[in-house]
């Protein structure tokens, strides 16, 4: 797969979203609501990212940066936003690869930790980030008192 840094709004990466926000709705019952600036995810204080097979985007995800006090969160955080694989190329290891380039990016942005939500309906996603060293911590954002929703943090 190679990893092509886009804005958070063309057109591959909105197709992606939109086949993302589609999951959530069959999942959930809704959309992911939160709140999101495009321009949130540019350099320097975000990154976005989309993967390509055979000329067709396959997989997404971006960061954006957090600098204040607020919740679970605290500056230098860098939260994950729209991690996304097709389903037919789940479980071949592109999700890990879009998150390690997602480190990466945050590390070299100055970014001293990773954060993320999730949901208990993403088994996968739950799997994934517990696997790469993710761990629990208190729930934050437009989800903090939702019932269905899990926040995980990483050092960098």
């Amino acid at each position: 797969m190679e990893l092509c840094t886009l804005p958070y709004d063309h057109p591959d990466s909105v197709k992606l979203i939109s086949e993302l926000q589609q999951v959530y709705l069959a999942r959930y019952g809704e959309v992911d609501v939160t709140p999101v600036d495009p321009a949130q995810f540019s350099a320097p204080l975000g990154h976005f990212v989309v993967g390509y097979l055979d000329n067709a985007p396959v997989a997404c995800g971006g960061w954006r940066a957090h600098d204040v006090v607020e919740e679970a969160l605290r500056p230098g955080d860098a939260e994950i936003k729209r991690m996304y694989v097709v389903d037919s190329l789940r479980g071949r290891g592109l999700s890990r690869v879009v998150l390690a380039a997602l480190e990466d990016a945050a590390r070299a942005a100055g970014r001293t930790r990773m954060v993320l939500e999730t949901g208990t309906r993403q088994p996968e996603a739950i799997g994934l980030y517990e696997a790469v060293g993710y761990g629990r911590i208190d729930n934050f954002g437009v989800y903090r008192h939702h019932p269905d929703s899990l926040c995980y943090g990483k050092a960098l």
